[in-house]
């Protein structure tokens, strides 16, 4: 048995968690970009983080970049970020949301090694409105109000069933 469990060992060393609900990847002219927001449903008018990570296609980050981000919602740009060089293959920046529902951030990479012009990456943004609370608290509600009722309903038979009297 031993020996069975330590030969699939090897089987799981990589692991990779769940990745947040807005984020995403793409792969463009030998690089990989990497976006998430923080948290995962920016509300309205507050501070929240978009996160970016910038590396090649084995999966090794880059040491430096110069990147550039648009921000587009119902297909005009609402939001520039000038073009800036990152060391390392990690940046994040703070950004308020000012309007409810889908945003296309774009992403463009800019005098990358190996290739010419710029890389554009595209990726598709959420933020939360009020009525992601309502949806919220409706599912909630529904789980504890079925939570009672099977309580209930069986509590009571386990008890008689226990104590018959």
């Amino acid at each position: 048995m031993i020996i069975l469990i330590s030969s699939g060992l090897p089987l799981f060393s990589e692991a990779h968690a769940h990745s947040m609900f807005n984020s995403a990847e793409e792969f463009l002219g030998g690089y990989r970009v990497q976006v998430a927001t923080l948290p995962e449903f920016p509300q309205i008018g507050e501070k929240s983080q978009i996160l970016f990570r910038v590396g090649d296609t084995e999966f090794n980050e880059v040491d430096r970049f110069t990147m550039g981000v648009r921000v587009f919602y119902n297909d005009q740009q609402i939001d520039a970020i000038a073009p800036e060089s990152h060391k390392g293959g990690h940046y994040e920046m703070d950004y308020v949301w000012k309007t409810s529902g889908n945003h296309i951030v774009k992403v463009d990479l800019y005098d990358m090694e190996g290739s010419t012009g710029v890389l554009t990456y595209t990726f598709n943004m959420s933020t939360q409105s009020p009525f992601g609370y309502i949806f919220i608290m409706a599912i909630t509600i529904g789980a504890i109000t079925l939570a009672v009722v099977v309580s209930y309903i069986y509590i009571p038979k386990r008890l008689q069933s226990r104590f018959k009297l």
